[in-house]
């Protein structure tokens, strides 16, 4: 029975070093980010506080860990981390579309904000790429990058742009030797053009 109670004490006296321990480490963290302001690092510390005993009490351990390793020292931004990622980590599990899902996880696999940020970029830009109507220069940005429609995208419009230039440039040896070095890029033909043309 002593032993029993000797390391419950134990533990208890462990717990309260940890704490002291904790309070110690948020109170110079606190001095660290604002040295000469007592306000301003009293309100760091009670932020700091109260983000700590939150994090105690989270249940995802998966992205606690992700948030702990982005912020080591800051719990407020591990609180704000968490939060992100479950709301994120909850999105991804509702998304319907299941070829730009892939693309998200497979860009930030530990990362549940930028798999959200991920997938809705890309499903915008798969949208879009549905609905433009050049299909030699859809052609070229699906040779390009053929899983990535937010590449996709970005091509199609620079390609498109790069195209309607040419086509209102005169005809000249510029222009001719610019489509026959890059027959399949309106990009490289507008470089190509507009540096010949420069001199």
């Amino acid at each position: 029975m002593k032993k029993i109670i000797f390391t419950i004490v134990a533990i208890l006296i462990a717990i309260s070093a940890l704490g002291q321990s904790v309070e110690s480490r948020i109170r110079a963290f606190a001095v660290r980010e604002y040295p000469n302001d007592a306000q301003m690092q009293e309100y760091v510390y009670k932020k700091q506080m109260s983000a700590y005993r939150y994090m105690l009490s989270v249940s995802d351990v998966e992205v606690k860990g992700f948030s702990i390793r982005e912020y080591p020292e800051d719990y407020a931004m591990q609180k704000y981390t968490y939060d992100k990622q479950v709301s994120a980590k909850r999105y991804m599990t509702t998304v319907a579309d299941v070829e730009v899902r892939t693309i998200a996880v497979r860009e930030y696999p530990a990362d549940y904000s930028m798999q959200k940020y991920t997938y809705d970029k890309q499903l915008s830009a798969k949208r879009y790429m549905g609905t433009v109507d050049d299909y030699e220069v859809k052609r070229i940005a699906l040779r390009e990058y053929p899983s990535d429609y937010s590449m996709q995208k970005y091509t199609y419009d620079k390609q498109l742009s790069a195209k309607q230039y040419m086509n209102a440039q005169p005809n000249s040896a510029a222009k001719n030797r610019a489509r026959q070095e890059y027959p399949s890029d309106y990009s490289m033909q507008k470089y190509i053009y507009d540096k010949l043309e420069s001199g």
